[in-house]
């Protein structure tokens, strides 16, 4: 665990605190002795972050990016503040321009005016506001929108990150044990680096000592390079799974994922969410997601912050085995 000077009553404010990343990053704020705010839509169903800390250490509390007052609300008295609100798919309101770009601009807005000592906007290897992907363009024009209202800020990129609670590893695992075949989209040859979310958080955290260096951007990627395929198989392994595994080309892939959305609208969101995949999930295995030599060169990486990133091996086997015939007594079988 990193070491963290006393933090006394100091507060951080974490949006998105409840997600995937952001449980993560409330615990290891709250175990760092801080007060955390966990900003949210839904508090209500945010109470599992209190029992991260002592009574009254995390709060969740109300707040949406596309509400400014809200933000403010929730800032207000804050000496860091971290943004993880970020969405896979459009639904309803929850827009990628909405979020990743209106709501990263009013994050930055309220921590300058609040006078917030450090901002860590949390966006992705890859953003590109030039993009020709929504998604993509989406997260670079919040990232221009963040510098622009908080020059200071630093920016997290992480690659896929993967935990027990992921969309990517777990995705696999549960379509391994549902269909005869896999199928790897864009060929399945992207080249991907996947980080185990503890490391992710463990970098957000260096924001509390003052670690992170203002107005630059690090790059976060676990130790081991795969490609997609590769990927697949190692959760297969670690499930006990064996599926044969099909290459599809962009073009099929492409038209799959527009076949699942239609599905998907049509039936008023009762179409399994293991089988859902948009338009922009795909485009975005098209390419690689990997550290670039700029960012290792530089130091702007996890191992430049003194994190040790923690590889698949060890990792995927504390959570796939679920997905095994007989769970986690798969090795335990009767004779």
């Amino acid at each position: 665990m990193a070491e963290f000077p006393e933090s006394g009553d100091r507060l951080a404010t974490v949006f998105g605190g409840s997600g995937f990343i952001g449980r993560y990053v409330v615990r290891t704020f709250a175990r760092a002795g801080w007060r955390v705010r966990a900003a949210v839509r839904r508090p209500d169903l945010a109470g599992f972050l209190t029992t991260d800390g002592v009574v009254g250490q995390v709060q969740p509390v109300q707040a949406n990016v596309r509400f400014p007052a809200s933000v403010e609300a929730a800032i207000e008295g804050a000496e860091v503040v971290v943004n993880l609100c970020g969405i896979k798919r459009e639904a309803g309101r929850q827009r990628f321009e909405a979020v990743h770009a209106y709501g990263a601009q009013a994050i930055a807005r309220a921590a300058k005016a609040a006078g917030a000592r450090a901002l860590v906007h949390v966006s992705g290897i890859g953003a590109d506001a030039g993009s020709a992907n929504r998604y993509v363009a989406s997260k670079g024009r919040g990232e221009q929108a963040v510098w622009a209202a908080f020059p200071e800020a630093t920016i997290l990129r992480p690659s896929v990150v993967f935990g027990a609670e992921d969309e990517f590893f777990n995705r696999f695992a549960d379509l391994a044990r549902s269909l005869p075949v896999l199928p790897a989209f864009a060929e399945g040859t992207a080249k991907l680096q996947p980080v185990f979310v503890g490391d992710v958080a463990l970098a957000v955290a260096k924001a509390l000592d003052g670690t992170l260096a203002p107005g630059a951007i690090y790059e976060l990627g676990g130790p081991e390079t795969v490609t997609l395929i590769e990927a697949m198989q190692l959760a297969m392994r670690f499930a006990e799974r064996s599926r044969p595994i099909a290459p599809l080309s962009l073009r099929l892939s492409r038209l799959m994922a527009h076949a699942t959305e239609i599905a998907s609208i049509a039936s008023l969101g009762l179409f399994p969410q293991m089988l859902t995949t948009t338009r922009e999930q795909v485009d975005l295995l098209g390419g690689d997601n990997v550290v670039s030599a700029a960012a290792v060169a530089q130091g702007r990486t996890l191992q430049g912050l003194g994190i040790t990133p923690r590889g698949c091996e060890a990792i995927l086997p504390l959570y796939l085995t679920r997905y095994r015939k007989t769970g986690q007594f798969a090795s335990n079988r009767f004779a």
